[in-house]
């Protein structure tokens, strides 16, 4: 099989977090790396709208690792899309394994452009944080929007993102001929709707929107031991180093996971609450 045909086959089918709850756990081809995930609904009306892609995968003689949390906004096909296309435009770049990095933000560019050129996405939008591991050695994270990767190293938390919010990126969309909005009680929003300055999606919005992505890329080493990707239905509440202090504490990278959203909820998050832990160390 070509390089496509074997990613098709071999991870198109990621599970989405379309039910009230959802879990689960695996491990690299020989057991070095773990990951367990777990997404909860919040207390809105409107259906479940984070997704979320943690497999791995065999390609040309590389195992990747492949993460993500997809947070949607106006629905859920957005999120979903991205769940089933976002990966896969990745490993379609001819240079991927030359340049990972120019690989990513081209396959970022693409896939908003096919998500605005579609007729059956509605209005929507969605974040996104992805997380490539190369053979168990090198990582490659990026994101547009809020949602957010961590990674612990010696077990302090290092921000491997940058939350895209309208106050930070006011510059950069009031030059699109946007404006931000900052009423009483409420967070900074791109027009007064969107509280992310980055998005795929969202159409009505798109001229003032980046859908760029900013990437980060390392050696993981000895140091290294734990990596969070989360929804900001636990970033609102959970600091990064609580976050890795308490996914460190716990083995099994599941119920990692379950802690941190069980923890969000406690501390009375109400907005849908996505995690992935994957854990370095055994």
């Amino acid at each position: 099989m070509d390089k496509l045909s074997c990613f098709n086959v071999a991870c198109i089918k990621c599970v989405g977090g379309q039910s009230s709850h959802d879990s689960g756990k695996g491990k690299s081809r020989e057991g070095q790396v773990k990951y367990g995930f777990h997404l909860v609904k919040g207390k809105s009306s409107h259906p479940m709208e984070d997704y979320h892609v943690a497999k791995f995968v065999r390609i040309d003689g590389h195992e990747l690792g492949l993460f993500a949390i997809y947070d949607g906004h106006l629905g859920n096909a957005v999120p979903a899309y991205l769940q089933k296309n976002l990966f896969a435009n990745i490993l379609k770049e001819d240079a991927f394994w030359t340049n990972p990095g120019g690989s990513i933000s081209r396959a970022y560019e693409k896939t908003d452009q096919d998500i605005l050129k579609s007729s059956n996405l509605g209005r929507g939008g969605s974040t996104a944080v992805t997380a490539i591991l190369i053979n168990g050695r090198r990582l490659w994270v990026a994101n547009v929007g809020d949602s957010r990767a961590v990674l612990s190293r010696g077990g302090q938390a290092i921000q491997m993102t940058i939350d895209h919010e309208p106050s930070t990126e006011r510059g950069s969309i009031e030059n699109k001929g946007g404006f931000v909005s900052n009423m009483p009680g409420d967070v900074p929003r791109v027009n007064g709707q969107l509280a992310v300055s980055r998005a795929f999606g969202d159409k009505s919005l798109k001229s003032h929107l980046r859908s760029d992505p900013d990437i980060l890329d390392v050696t993981i080493d000895v140091n290294c031991d734990v990596l969070i990707l989360a929804s900001d239905g636990l970033w609102k509440v959970v600091t990064n180093q609580e976050a890795i202090d308490i996914a460190r504490k716990i083995k099994d990278p599941r119920k990692a996971a379950e802690q941190l959203t069980a923890e969000a909820l406690k501390r009375d998050s109400k907005d849908d609450i996505s995690c992935v832990v994957v854990k370095f160390k055994t």
